[in-house]
């Protein structure tokens, strides 16, 4: 009996449990109540405010993939929007945009800070 693809699983799981290094609404929002101490609503209501839309376009798909590829904070489905912004690259922009601290932005701003005044 074959095994098949030994890393099939961990790659669909990662994909699946973690939209590819990709902030949801739902993400960002649970960030704001764990960074900032936030309740959910004001959470919510800071998340929002920030994207320019309202608490109930959070969850609309249609509304947040436009807004996401206004701002251009990367799109969940990047093969299906070539060109937004991906990994690294949307996280700087979502931490600016969110007022926020993200701890691999931060460590990448060091690094690249040591490379730059070396």
């Amino acid at each position: 009996m074959g095994v098949g693809d030994p890393a099939g699983m961990a790659n669909a799981h990662c994909v699946a449990s973690g939209m590819g290094g990709m902030r949801t609404a739902g993400d960002l929002v649970g960030r704001m109540q764990i960074s900032q101490g936030m309740r959910i609503r004001e959470a919510k209501e800071y998340v929002a405010s920030k994207l320019k839309v309202s608490v109930s376009d959070l969850v609309d798909p249609v509304v947040m993939n436009e807004v996401r590829d206004d701002l251009d904070i990367g799109m969940v489905s990047t093969s299906l929007f070539p060109g937004s912004a991906k990994g690294i690259e949307a996280k700087f922009r979502i931490a600016k945009l969110l007022d926020m601290e993200i701890n691999c932005v931060n460590r990448f701003r060091d690094k690249i800070g040591g490379i730059l005044k070396a």
